[in-house]
Parts: structure tokens; sequence; C-alpha cells
């Protein structure tokens, strides 16, 4: 008998699964055929959960049920691989948020259509990161990314060497490890 079959992610562990559990629930997935996991969507392969429902949890027939397309995958490839196992084991998409049901024609076009612009903006984002780094960058020393501060004071690390302290006492004294003594000494 065919099921719906329930994937949902969220990228952080800090990030909660309940609200996309809950519209997964309503559009009448059952818990046992609920997947869900916390992990990035940017590899495929580290997501266990999305492995076992491709490769176990779905069969002929089924639908995969997901509240919208970027839970699913993050770039137009990734998709159209898990795009293409779905259509190989004869199992259709069906996307809430989005209102696409890859069992008509026109689910199939939307999904692909989306999955494309999807990735665009995933593109224009990372171009405006990049320009945003590289101008902040180009600032020199009024740059925000100087890095923090040091917290060991190389000048005592010397002076207490000159002192004729060991490594293992300036480190001991100093509170620090002696592998960042010896750092500072070479």
């Amino acid at each position: 008998m065919a099921e719906l079959v329930g994937y949902a992610r969220v990228s952080t562990r800090a990030q909660s699964l309940d609200i996309q559990i809950a519209a997964l629930t309503r559009a009448g997935v059952k818990a046992e055929h609920l997947y869900s996991e916390k992990a990035s969507g940017k590899n495929r392969y580290a997501r266990d959960e999305l492995s076992a429902l491709l490769h176990r949890g779905v069969r002929k027939g089924d639908k995969l049920v997901v509240t919208r397309l970027d839970r699913l995958a993050r770039s137009l490839r990734d998709l159209q691989n898990i795009s293409h196992t779905l259509r190989e084991k004869e199992v259709e998409l069906l996307v809430l948020e989005q209102a696409i049901d890859t069992a008509t024609a026109e689910g199939r076009l939307f999904f692909n259509m989306l999955g494309a612009i999807a990735e665009f903006e995933t593109e224009i984002r990372k171009a405006r990161q990049r320009e945003g780094i590289d101008a902040a960058l180009a600032l020199g020393d009024e740059s925000p990314f100087q890095g923090r501060p040091p917290s060991i004071e190389a000048d005592k690390v010397r002076k207490l060497r000159e002192e004729g302290h060991t490594p293992t006492e300036i480190a001991k004294t100093m509170g620090i490890a002696r592998s960042s003594v010896y750092r500072y000494l070479t």
C-alpha cells in the first residue's frame, strides 16, 4: 500500500524541527513514516536520514512529502540527483509550501523551475558575501577581520626565558600550554 513518507531537516542543532514535523503530520504523514535530522543541506551524503529514506524508506507508489524544496537539497545538481532516484523508484514528490506535486506535468515543471531559481539565489548570495569580505579586507588595519587579540603576552614569555625559567615553568606560571611557550620562543 502506498504511503506518505515525510522528510524534515534543519541545518543546525540550535534550530527546531517542530514546525516542519507539525506540517508533515497535518499533511497526513504518519509518525512511523517520518524521517528528520539536523544536518547541513550542502552535503547529501552527510545526511543519514535522507539516505535511509531514499534507500529503504520509500517504495514504488509512495509519495515523499517535504515542507519546502530547500529542506531536501541545496543545489540544483543534488536536487536533480534526488529527483532521479525518486523517479527510478516510482516515488512522487509533494512540496507543501510551494505547491509542487510531481505527479502532474505542471508540478514537474514548477519543481525544475524552482530548483534552478534556488541555485541562482545561492550563487548570488555567495557573490555578495564574497564582495563584502573583500571590501572589509581592503580596509587593512580597519578591517573587522583582524582575528581575536592575542591572549598570551609574548614579551612576558621571552622575559621569563631570559631569566632562566624552563618552558614547563613558564607554562605553569602563565597558565598556558607548554606548546604555546615553544611557539613564542621559536
